[in-house]
């Protein structure tokens, strides 16, 4: 059985075009091989509720297309995987380490805010410092592609409802949050402030070398690292997120969590910001300031 599941939407013919990736490195385009995948990720992984199979027989008719059809890695350029969820979870302060470097407490329930879909870009898209804000960071996180609906589902279930996993840098205007907790939604959703990419990995694939627990995040700025963590390390881990989130609102195909960062890096003019994480391709945006 082929193995290899990850995904991203790559530019094909000046469009941007969900993506298979061969077990030779080269981008598959699946509307090659099914027209109605024509676009990003999120009908894909919409359809990927209702059956995993179709996933493999998909790779299994990747490894077919002639060299002509595919996109080599190396000459890949990588778009957000998909635009339009129906919502993006983000999880403040899941690490303990990075609650203490802005003074705070770890919440006793996960600390969460929803982020809208204006927010997001891609690989090497720019994040834009709003000029309401003189402090904005970016914080390296894992993002957990929920793949089946999941409402009422326990903490031992809910990872069976995760599509895969993905790479963010979540962005935070904190001088706005500073005065006051109560500004989160306002200081998390300004333009460019949710970048995911380059790829979405299938969890059963994630998995198959390393345990979730084990799994090292990092932020990067300007090729030096900020702060490093595992994911065993959270204080609510992503199967936690998966069901708490799950009792408040039914979670669709699509939907991310984002699930904490171990430390933020101040964003300046220029910069360069990087997530990290074992077992994805990194994720890098320069920074522009307004």
């Amino acid at each position: 059985m082929v193995t290899t599941m990850r995904f991203a939407t790559v530019m094909v013919d000046e469009t941007e075009q969900a993506c298979l990736q061969r077990q030779d490195g080269h981008w598959a385009p699946l509307h090659r091989l099914e027209p109605s995948l024509k676009g990003d990720l999120l009908t894909l992984i919409e359809r990927s509720a209702e059956s995993r199979d179709q996933l493999h027989s998909l790779a299994q008719l990747a490894e077919e297309l002639s060299t002509s059809e595919l996109v080599p890695a190396a000459d890949a350029t990588y778009r957000p995987p998909y635009r339009r969820p129906h919502k993006i979870w983000g999880i403040g302060l899941n690490y303990a380490e990075h609650a203490a470097d802005l003074h705070a407490e770890t919440p006793s329930q996960p600390g969460s805010f929803i982020k809208a879909d204006h927010t997001i870009i891609g690989p090497d898209d720019e994040i834009v410092i709003p000029r309401q804000s003189q402090r904005t960071t970016a914080e390296a996180e894992i993002g957990v592609v929920i793949g089946r609906e999941a409402s009422n589902v326990s903490p031992e279930e809910a990872l069976d409802h995760v599509f895969g996993v993905c790479a963010v840098l979540d962005q935070t205007a904190e001088d706005i949050l500073e005065p006051n907790p109560r500004y989160l939604t306002r200081s998390k959703n300004f333009p460019t402030f949710f970048s995911f990419g380059p790829e979405v990995v299938t969890l059963d694939e994630f998995l198959s070398s390393r345990a979730l627990e084990d799994v090292e995040v990092a932020t990067y700025l300007d090729g030096a690292e900020v702060r490093r963590n595992v994911v065993g390390n959270m204080t609510h881990s992503p199967r936690d997120l998966v069901s708490f989130h799950s009792q408040m609102m039914p979670l669709f195909p699509g939907d991310i969590i984002s699930t904490g960062t171990p430390g933020a890096g101040v964003l300046k003019q220029g910069a360069v910001a990087e997530a990290r994480i074992d077992g994805l391709l990194p994720l890098t945006n320069s920074v522009r300031a307004t």
